[in-house]
């Protein structure tokens, strides 16, 4: 194998492949990067066994061939190669050889042969969606994902496609974040589940243009994301996810409009008193049009007023600041609405687009 292209080319397309890289593994060549070059394309190849993926680079084949590579050290060495073009041949005893400018270095390859490919994954079935809209409906529910290891449907996503609409939604046992968006047109019913580190790092990879389509492809208990010059697979997590129709209820006896950001800032500097080993709740306590938002710790406390609008009974719950800070960030609403039915139901934030369910805390209140 042979091959010329940029420096800033192959570590763009080194940095992506790197993210289905094992960090451990009984297997060392998918501690590789499998370097493909056939006609007039270049691929990197990279497996963890749980994710793989494939990205394309520009350049030119001089001669058709494939190698591993070790991902760290090839990394590494392209990393501090000036931005030229760069030189790769690979020969009979694997060794490889890569050039670029007056720098010179050999490395041991491997010759790739037990380099477990890609899932094939059919792809007739395609279900489009803007780079764009996929990237915010992710970042906008993975906070809640858990990283317990004993409930492996909670590692994951729910994403569900019934008609011309997308719902995604994670739960934590503390909380749901559940996001729904239009497609462009109806689909095939779709309900699977997506590991969470799948989706981290198909975020980092998207561009996030809206004029960029992303198409999914689902089958045989994979699914593969496929954008630009990149192809990311995925092993499905198995089970039936939780109905979170069940979860989420409509009823309530209190419901509060409030300024999303002034909302916000004030949990913010709440937050700033809930520290590691002295987790306490920040308390609401609403009373007619008026909004008390307090906390208190061992480093002091803060007490805050906010003018909303209440419908209903007066309440004083207790929450996890920082979740209810997660919820926001991921809400571009002037003002949103919240719903409660006593001090021990979850509290749940909601529209047509969106519902974010936040358990509360058990705590003393005390007195203002």
């Amino acid at each position: 194998m042979k091959i010329t292209c940029s420096q800033k080319d192959l570590m763009q397309g080194i940095t992506i492949s790197l993210k289905a890289v094992p960090v451990r593994t009984t297997l060392p060549i998918l501690e590789c990067i499998l370097i493909k070059a056939y006609g007039d394309t270049i691929t990197l190849l990279s497996n963890n066994m749980e994710m793989g993926i494939e990205t394309k680079i520009k350049g030119t084949v001089e001669k058709e061939g494939y190698i591993a590579l070790d991902a760290k050290f090839f990394s590494d060495i392209v990393r501090k190669l000036p931005d030229s073009l760069i030189n790769i041949e690979s020969f009979n005893d694997n060794s490889v050889l890569i050039e670029c400018e007056r720098s010179k270095a050999m490395l041991a390859g491997k010759k790739g042969d037990d380099f477990i490919d890609l899932p094939d994954i059919d792809t007739d079935n395609v279900i489009k969606i803007s780079e764009f809209s996929l990237k915010e409906i992710i970042r906008q529910t993975i906070f809640s994902i858990s990283d317990n290891d004993s409930n492996q449907l909670l590692k994951g996503e729910l994403f569900q496609i019934e008609n011309d609409e997308l719902t995604v939604a994670s739960l934590d046992g503390h909380r749901v974040s559940k996001r729904t968006i239009s497609l462009s047109e109806k689909y095939d019913p779709v309900r699977v589940i997506v590991p969470g580190k799948t989706l981290s790092e198909v975020i980092k990879i998207l561009s996030g243009e809206a004029d960029d389509n992303v198409n999914i492809y689902f089958e045989n208990q994979n699914v593969m994301f496929e954008f630009q010059d990149t192809r990311v697979t995925s092993r499905l997590i198995d089970g039936e996810y939780y109905r979170l129709e069940r979860l989420i209820s409509n009823d309530y006896e209190t419901k509060i409009t409030v300024n999303k950001k002034e909302f916000q800032d004030c949990l913010e500097r709440a937050a700033l008193f809930d520290r590691e080993g002295d987790r306490k709740p920040v308390i609401l306590d609403i009373s007619g049009n008026e909004l008390n938002m307090r906390i208190e710790s061992i480093i002091g406390n803060m007490n805050e007023n906010i003018e909303i609008e209440k419908e209903g009974d007066d309440i004083v719950i207790c929450f996890n600041p920082r979740y209810l800070l997660d919820a926001l960030k991921a809400i571009e609403d002037e003002n949103i609405s919240f719903y409660m039915t006593n001090s021990k139901a979850p509290g749940i934030i909601r529209n047509d687009n969106y519902v974010y369910l936040i358990v509360p805390i058990n705590y003393n209140t005390g007195a203002k």
